[in-house]
């Protein structure tokens, strides 16, 4: 039967069930669906869980937002309309596009002229153009008459005459007019409507304009319409006034006598006033319908501080009026929690749902919703947390809804990271990123160890950023060729076409041979990539047409992108807004050529409001967190709200200044704050036992405090006006650290924590002991494969048998293995590659060949600074390089000798290796850098197994010559007993860390045995060293002494014998015959 009833609720829940029993009234026809209007996906989902529940099932149901409904009533009653309006903002904003340069010269155009002066690129015209169609389409919503006034030419202004631009020849198409023409069929020519529905139900939707209302309640006189509004009070509350809008009232009739006490002013509920403006305009819309209103108000059973704030709300009242009430004290009700920051926020919230269960056992995680005003920045805190939890009993099941598919697609974000490589310097890092994305990884076919070697094959060839020189240039940039991409892969093609030969250049590039064969199949994928990419980028330079732009989109994401089941469907939601672009072009008339950056910008709008699914994460078993919009209104045990900081909710009316509806607002406009006020009002109401608050209401920085949202801050003052709680005693000030003490403190229900690894860490904090060795005592004997060694792995081992342990035995590396991509070109070269660069320079010297030939080679290298400054400083390394040969040939006598090979059975060890650099006079070493004592040891051990070959013709002396310092040993008689002492604390240091550190143990054994100081001087002088100071640091900060000492002091007994063990016979065999050498930077040597 037709007509309009509005039912009202307190409860969402009675409503609900009023529409179960509406809907379990069979339609006329089998074939004809249920249609219900709802505000989202969320609700939609609500909704039809609670139909489902009251009726057994939920089919044939279809559900409409109201505006998608509005246009599906218009095309049934007006036939022949365009698929598209072209009043539909998107369609408008090319139109506006293309008009509106040509109106500039007008007079009232001027502002938009200043503004649009300086536009290169024309992303300021689409930007205008954007928000000037949103705000026509507003217009036509809310001010339909003023658009027929500007079309009959009443107004003059630069929006009139602009839209009196666009709409010729559209002018019966627009919201306005439909609407018009619409109502006027219904009251006219009723009989000659069909395909309506019987029924339709429009529910929980906190808001409707004027514009839907009127069509609604006309077409109340053809079809049942039922109305379900959640109305948080069940008085009449339509005039009431707030404190802020009674001021203002007061203060404007103050010079008028008496009469303010005329006014009639009422409060009402204090709460209900302030943030109810949204309902209150809205119910008073409603009031004047011809309708039938059936009221179900229900008061919510229970004495805790949120029921009674309801209750107050409920029936209008301010509690602070009751006189002699007093209230006992807060409760688990109604919590809001201050934190440092978003994360702390997630932290507190999981302990807290963890109280919540343990203290209901009935609360499943389904009946919690978590809601934010901004999803997307506490969607990474989330799944950091419920993620993190490795015990069962803390884990709690979770969903995100309503995120933008623009922040969780992986073909999204590298489709439009292609967009933006445009303006890009091609930086390694950022291109490696870019192939590392799913999708398009796989569309090239390569797997996560080719992207290691393609990375290994970057560094080695020095590329760092830029396409070739000429990219450089365009970029304004000096048009080297070092470090680019076309120089890298040049040395990839030809070293991979002939071998390498030493720093020989062929045709200007030097070939870089370290590619195996069956390797060339990945540089292949990867020079496909790179091709792809790189003429992408010379195709989105072009400006084009949107018909030409979509054609080159579609081309990149089939170039780019493999679908598969998992992101099939967001390369077709990018398909569908691609085409949508493609179609404007003839539905908006507009065939300019425009630039990459309005596509690009146009792109990102549209991806920000698609979501990843319909209903997607909503009440899907677990706690649902979302923002606040989707979840409005529907009741949960346990609301929680997140992230309510006084700059984040309520969201400011942010208005262009040549909007007309904020320049004159008339009852039943929209305000965003206003909005979000009534939200708040309804996430008390939607609370049925637990209202969960937090935000971040303390500096991280120096703990200061910082004010709530100002709801939040509303709320606070209700409870302590009308229950005397105090918001001291109600806000929990969290600690800055969830492993904070305070958070295990017996007694304590306001600070709290489940985690056992906080607790760990805040009981170490608490009890202040000094922790566990990491290895507190034996590990198992190693296999007596580890008794076969090569020479240099029992020098590893000396250099650093904490490291050695932990590596080796135990598989810890502590050390970043994985070197980050560089994207910038050296201007001075590290102490590193200084070292390398000398040390390469040294080696080639010796082999003949003349340094400065070399410079070609290693500019190509990548390594240099281009330029001038590289050949300076070149010319300085190889200077000192030169001078470094020349002293290692003063101590070199005699001929050279062949390499010896060296297989020794000392005590049970197998030694095997190779000594080169063997002479008649003796085997020579050399380090281009400053004297370190691993150098001292290797060159000890080196020499120790010289001494104990057999061959006859093997000298027994050797030499150590390095940048500061020349060391000689002269023969050892007892070598393999001296070797054997060294295998035997090798063997040992597989088992358990041995208290023995090179320059501590050496800095002990020098001052003890060559300088005749005491021992306890010489373990103070072997302390400082592994301590360190403000000027250098201390061995003890080596990260595996670190990890297997801690803060223990392993400078003891034990250490002392072992360092005298090690030290004793290298002194005594060893001596150093040159302490100086000129040095052109020793600041960086030592470094080395």
């Amino acid at each position: 039967m037709p007509g309009l009833t509005i039912y009202t609720s307190n409860r969402l829940e009675i409503l609900a069930e009023k529409l179960a029993r509406i809907v379990s009234d069979p339609l006329p026809s089998l074939f004809s669906p249920e249609i219900i209007i709802v505000q989202s996906r969320g609700m939609e989902r609500w909704v039809s869980m609670e139909l489902a529940r009251h009726n057994g099932i939920c089919a044939n149901c279809s559900f409409f937002f109201p505006n998608s409904f509005l246009q599906e009533i218009v095309r049934k009653i007006i036939p022949d309309l365009p698929e598209e309006s072209p009043f539909a903002p998107g369609i408008m904003t090319f139109m506006i596009m293309r008009i509106l340069p040509a109106c500039l010269e007008r007079p009232g155009f001027e502002s938009l002229k200043s503004y649009l002066y300086d536009d290169i690129n024309n992303l300021k015209l689409f930007q205008l153009s954007d928000k000037i169609a949103d705000t026509f389409d507003q217009y036509l919503v809310f001010r339909p008459e003023m658009i027929f006034a500007w079309e009959d030419g009443r107004e003059n202004h630069w929006q009139a005459q602009l839209w009196r631009e666009i709409s010729p020849g559209h002018e019966k198409m627009h919201r306005a007019w439909l609407r018009k023409t619409l109502l006027e069929k219904i009251r006219k020519q009723p009989d000659q409507i069909e395909y309506l529905p019987v029924r339709l139900s429009i529910f929980g939707i906190s808001y409707l304009p004027p514009f839907h209302l009127q069509v609604l309640a006309e077409l109340s006189r053809l079809v049942q319409v039922n109305l379900f509004f959640m109305n948080p009070c069940c008085a009449y509350w339509a005039d009431i006034a707030s404190d802020l809008e009674i001021k203002r009232i007061k203060k404007k009739y103050t010079r008028i006598g008496n009469i303010q006490d005329e006014l009639h002013l009422e409060m009402g509920n204090r709460l209900l006033a302030s943030l109810g403006a949204l309902g209150k305009d809205f119910f008073s819309l409603i009031s004047g319908l011809d309708c039938e209103i059936i009221e179900t108000f229900e008061d919510q059973e229970g004495h805790d501080l949120l029921s009674s704030v309801k209750s107050d709300i409920l029936y209008l009242k301010n509690r602070e009026m009751v006189s002699g009430f007093s209230w006992p004290g807060p409760d688990s009700s109604i919590q809001i929690h201050s934190c440092h920051s978003p994360m702390r926020e997630i932290e507190v919230l999981h302990d807290n749902l963890l109280a919540m269960f343990e203290e209901d056992p009935d609360l499943l995680p389904k009946d919690i919703i978590v809601m934010t005003p901004d999803i997307e920045l506490y969607a990474p805190f989330i799944r950091a947390v419920f993620d993190a939890q490795a015990d069962d009993t803390m884990r709690i099941p979770f969903s995100i809804a309503d995120r933008s598919l623009r922040r969780e697609s992986s073909v999204i974000n590298g489709f439009l990271s292609i967009l933006d490589f445009k303006e890009s310097r091609f930086g390694t890092a950022r291109v490696m990123a870019l192939l590392e994305m799913p999708g398009i990884k796989e569309q090239f076919g390569l797997t996560e160890p080719d992207l290691s070697r393609l990375e290994h094959w970057i560094r080695d060839t020095g590329i760092r950023w830029g396409i070739n020189a000429k990219n450089r240039l365009k970029l304004g940039l000096p048009g080297f060729p070092e470090n680019t991409w076309q120089a890298g892969i040049e040395r990839l093609l030809l070293g991979y076409a002939m071998p390498g030969n030493d720093c020989r250049l062929f045709a200007g590039i030097l070939p870089y041979d370290n590619i195996e064969g069956g390797e060339v199949k990945i540089l292949g994928k990867f020079m496909e990539f790179l091709e792809g990419l790189f003429t992408c980028i010379d195709t989105l330079e072009r400006p084009q047409t949107l018909t030409e732009w979509h054609q080159t989109l579609i081309a990149i994401l089939a170039r780019f992108f493999k679908g598969n089941g998992d992101t099939e469907g967001e390369m077709q939601i990018l398909r569908r807004i691609l085409d949508d672009l493609s179609k404007k072009e003839l539905q908006a008339g507009f065939n300019n050529k425009i630039n990459l950056e309005v596509i690009r910008s146009y792109l990102k709008k549209h991806l920000e409001r698609e979501n990843l699914g319909s209903g997607a994460g909503f009440i899907s078993g677990g706690v649902t967190f979302c923002s606040m919009l989707p979840m409005r209104s529907i009741p949960f045990k346990a609301l929680c709200l997140i992230g309510m900081n006084n700059d984040a909710f309520p969201r400011d009316s942010q208005h262009l200044d040549f909007d007309l509806i904020a320049k004159n607002p008339q009852p039943g406009d929209r305000s965003r704050r206003n909005d979000d006020k009534y939200l708040f009002l309804e996430a008390i109401i939607s609370a049925n036992k637990k209202l969960y608050i937090s935000y971040v209401g303390q500096s991280i920085q120096d703990n200061a405090p910082i004010p709530p949202s100002v709801m939040v801050s509303e709320l606070l003052d209700y409870i302590e006006k009308g229950f005397g709680i105090s918001g001291e005693d109600l806000v929990t000030q969290h600690r800055l650290q969830a492993f904070s003490p305070e958070y295990f403190k017996e007694n304590n229900r306001r600070l709290f924590s489940y985690s056992k690894e906080n607790f760990i860490a805040g009981s170490s904090i608490y009890d202040r002991q000094d922790p566990v060795p990491f290895i507190a005592g034996e590990l198992s004997p190693p296999p007596m494969k580890w008794r076969n060694l090569d020479l240099d792995v029992l020098c590893a081992f000396f250099s650093n048998p904490a490291k050695f342990l932990l590596e080796k035995r135990l598989g810890i590396y502590l050390q970043d293995n994985a070197p980050v991509l560089k994207e910038k070109e050296n201007f001075i070269l590290s102490a590193l590659e200084d070292y390398q660069m000398g040390q390469d320079l040294v080696a080639a010297k010796f082999s003949g060949s003349e340094l400065q030939d070399l410079l070609p080679a290693h500019k190509s290298m990548g390594k240099l600074p281009p330029a001038s400054v590289g050949d300076f400083i070149y010319s300085q390394i190889s200077l000192d390089a030169d001078a470094f040969v020349n002293r290692i040939e003063n101590h070199i006598k005699g001929k050279p000798l062949n390499a010896f090979d060296v297989d020794l059975e000392i005590a049970g060890f197998n030694i095997t290796g190779r000594l080169a650099n063997a002479y008649e006079h003796g085997l020579v070493l050399y380090r281009y850098a400053t004297l370190k004592t691993k150098d001292l040891l290797k060159c000890w051990i080196y020499h120790l197994v010289l001494c104990s070959l057999t061959d006859k013709n093997c000298p027994d002396q050797s030499c150590l010559i390095t940048k500061n310092s020349v060391r000689e040993f002269s023969p050892v008689n007892n070598s393999a007993d001296i070797l054997q002492y060294l295998l035997t604390l090798y063997w040992k240091g597989l088992s358990k860390t041995v208290h023995f550190f090179p320059e501590s143990s050496f800095e002990y054994a020098e001052k003890l045995l060559t300088m005749n100081t005491s021992r306890l001087v010489a373990t103070d002088f072997a302390r400082q060293k592994w301590i360190g100071s403000e000027f250098a640091r201390g061995e003890g900060e080596d990260r595996y002494f670190k990890l297997c000492f801690g803060k223990s002091n392993p400078i003891d007994e034990e250490f002392q014998k072992i360092a005298e063990g090690v030290f004793k016979p290298l002194l005594e065999y060893g001596s150093e015959i040159v302490r100086s050498y000129e040095q052109r930077d020793m600041s960086k040597e030592t470094m080395v």
